[in-house]
């Protein structure tokens, strides 16, 4: 892990492009230049996602280490974000909604959020604006607070937008990036080539490596140990032992989602499924992750009542138990998301499912350009996790689907296989092609993690190469 001296050190050094060495250019309009002047820098934050919040929160503790200046944070986060000092607006679950159709009965509320939002910004006076993902509530507040600086004349502050829409899965999507220019000075992508495709549209970009590449570095911190391999891996026997899970029991680990919506319409489903799979699997035992959103948990917390098997319920935010369940678990069923990046580190089979409103479905499958709804098919351009979407996702499928994975070794070996190449395509070490610096920093701290290299670049915005 870098030490704070040596990131300082790196920091006030300037890149010469006739020489291998790492030097930086100074901008009287860069960030940390405007932020000497203030003694400090101030840095405004919009996660509006369990997601965003963990990589926000990661950021955080990133820039605090790496900037030679005191770090002030305010904006709208959520308990990991407030765990490294910030103090939300207001709970991020009142903007927390997926969809186009469901998002209609909350658009008064979320307006009103949006207002809030820029007006707490604008009074802040922040260095640097960054949001994280969300990208309908994100773009819609930097738009609107670059117009505000602009229409009173002022020196607007750096916008950054962590996370790049998916503009490569939808029709049209590389063109809708020209129009990020006007209110976005730079994307923080986390995966590869879209920092690429974002500079070849005028769109200036970082491919910093993906977050979730954090929880091995995290786990192997808890336990001591150096990344030899970009595995997770959790203690199973702990966790059966904590939970009193049976000897010889099939435990698969469920993950309905973030936001209550998902959750209230995928939970019943995979509730059906355990009901079907429990005849074919004898001992069947399920834990379900429960997102740390008060919403979810309530509604979890009922639904489990009826529940068809025995479950055990764990907090979704917290790193080493979701591994140490990974762990004990068979397989995973898990709603279309960034967990599906997880059960790749953990090298658990698993399958993807997913169902949205009618209407919503019906956009998805008239613009998407791409086959597959999970990022590990995605990138490996194959169907190495099963997905069953929109209305193949039924419960007997889903067990059916669960019913192989459990007992077919084959099946299983070769999602695991996967996994493994999967996961190298996430590493910003080996990814970092633009960005000189950068890349000779990689080298000397080749487990540095993807909010350090976000950190970095953040600082050293406006000091061109």
């Amino acid at each position: 892990m870098l030490g704070a001296t040596a990131a300082r050190a790196l920091l006030r050094r300037k890149w010469d492009p006739n020489s291998a060495t790492l030097r930086w250019f100074s901008s009287s309009h860069s960030p940390m230049d405007m932020a000497a002047r203030d003694g400090e820098l101030r840095i405004f934050l919009v996660a509006g996602e369990v997601s965003g919040d963990s990589i926000a929160s990661r950021l955080m503790a990133s820039l605090k280490l790496l900037s030679p200046l005191p770090v002030r944070f305010a904006g709208l986060g959520g308990p990991k974000m407030s765990s490294e000092g910030l103090q939300s607006l207001f709970p991020i679950e009142d903007i927390s909604v997926m969809g186009i159709w469901e998002l209609l009965p909350h658009l008064y509320r979320i307006r009103v959020r949006l207002n809030e939002t820029v007006e707490a910004a604008a009074l802040f006076e922040p260095h640097v604006v960054l949001t994280v993902d969300s990208k309908g509530f994100s773009f819609r507040f930097l738009k609107r607070l670059r117009a505000r600086y602009s229409q009173r004349k002022l020196q607007s502050p750096a916008h950054f937008h962590y996370v790049a829409p998916s503009f490569w899965a939808w029709k049209g999507g590389e063109a809708r990036l020209r129009g990020l220019t006007e209110f976005v000075d730079h994307l923080l992508c986390i995966l590869p080539h879209e920092d690429r495709i974002c500079r070849l549209n005028g769109l200036s970009a970082t491919f910093v490596g993906h977050p979730v590449l954090e929880d091995v570095l995290e786990l192997n911190l808890k336990n001591n140990s150096s990344v030899n391999e970009w595995r997770a891996e959790g203690n199973g026997e702990d966790f059966c032992s904590k939970h009193a899970v049976p000897s010889g029991a099939t435990v698969i680990s469920l993950l309905p989602g973030s936001r209550v919506q998902e959750v209230n319409r995928m939970l019943p489903i995979f509730a059906n499924a355990m009901a079907l799979l429990k005849d074919t699997v004898p001992q069947l035992m399920t834990i379900i992750h429960v997102a740390p959103n008060e919403h979810v948990e309530n509604f979890i917390a009922g639904a489990v009542h009826r529940w068809p098997v025995p479950v055990v319920l764990i907090p979704g935010g917290t790193t080493h138990l979701r591994y140490d369940a990974f762990s004990a678990s068979r397989a995973a069923l898990c709603t279309s998301g960034t967990v599906a990046v997880e059960l790749q580190l953990a090298r658990l089979p698993c399958v993807v499912a997913y169902r949205a409103h009618i209407l919503t479905e019906w956009f998805i499958r008239y613009k998407a350009k791409i086959q597959y709804i999970s990022l590990p098919n995605i990138l490996l351009d194959s169907a190495i996790i099963p997905e069953a979407l929109f209305q193949s996702c039924k419960p007997a499928n889903l067990a059916l689907l669960l019913k192989n994975l459990i007992h077919d070794n084959g099946y299983r070996e070769e999602q695991i296989m996967a996994a493994e190449k999967f996961v190298k395509h996430l590493l910003p070490s080996e990814r970092i092609k633009h960005n000189l610096p950068l890349q000779n920093f990689m080298r000397t701290y080749p487990d540095c993690r993807p909010s350090a290299v976000a950190a970095l670049t953040i600082l050293n915005h406006g000091k061109p190469l």
